[in-house]
């Protein structure tokens, strides 16, 4: 079993971190590049900033962001949110990131994903899917699950590996933000049909769901936000746990 990582994911807008619930109420609640650079000493694998503004602006802060944690911290950055074209790769993996996540741009013109790996390679390109439980199966969804796009999750991840994703950061909507533990189910219909790496994301509340999410699936990462940045759990703490639990994680 190959060592599996583990991702504090931060939400930023205007050059700070900020939190909230539903994106209603939402707050400064620190430094970006601090809090990076606090999870890069307490043994993050990566960090991913999701830049929650958007905007042209804020493009040109999440920019100057990137370049300030590039310099602080040594894990692998990764930048999603308002990504929509070639050029908005381009910008950011010359300001230091190591890779982009594309989501809802992706699903609307899904030709983004194979420019994207073909100028720049796959390794540089996340295909974040947020996926709801609709019957028997999943359906993609975005704007913080409330617009359905109609489109089959697992053969959405399919089409996104073909075209030259080189990961897939899969949230669950039914599980994001309960606590109660990561999709399992969806999880695993999705790592049985796919060959490149799956990031786990959404519902983790405690440490044992860390250790049940890979041993119960084929996920090569776990991705928390609110669990980290609110000391709840440190890095370090999850990765011990995995290792008492014989599961494969790098060094801390």
């Amino acid at each position: 079993m190959l060592a599996k990582r583990i991702i504090p994911c931060l939400d930023v807008r205007d050059g700070k971190v900020v939190k909230g619930i539903n994106f209603v109420g939402i707050k400064e609640v620190g430094d970006p590049v601090e809090c990076a650079a606090e999870y890069n000493d307490q043994g993050a694998d990566e960090i991913c900033f999701l830049d929650i503004t958007a905007t042209h602006e804020g493009r040109k802060t999440m920019v100057d962001v990137v370049r300030r944690t590039a310099q602080r911290v040594f894990v692998p950055l990764t930048v999603g949110g308002g990504i929509s074209s070639v050029d908005d790769f381009r910008e950011l993996l010359r300001s230091g990131a190591d890779k982009v996540s594309v989501n809802s741009a992706a699903v609307r013109n899904p030709n983004l994903i194979k420019e994207a790996a073909e100028i720049f390679g796959s390794q540089c390109v996340v295909v974040a899917i947020d996926a709801k439980k609709k019957g028997d199966s999943w359906t993609v969804v975005v704007n913080g699950g409330r617009i359905d796009m109609n489109i089959d999750a697992i053969e959405w991840a399919q089409k996104a590996e073909e075209l030259g994703a080189g990961e897939i950061l899969l949230t669950s909507m039914d599980t994001d933000g309960m606590k109660q533990g990561f999709d399992i189910e969806l999880l695993n219909a999705v790592c049985d049909k796919v060959k490149i790496p799956v990031i786990a994301s959404g519902g983790c509340g405690t440490l044992q769901h860390f250790s049940d999410v890979f041993k119960e699936t084929k996920a090569s990462a776990a991705l928390a936000a609110s669990l980290f940045h609110y000391k709840e759990l440190t890095v370090s703490e999850v990765k011990q746990h995995l290792k008492d639990n014989d599961i494969p994680v790098r060094n801390f």
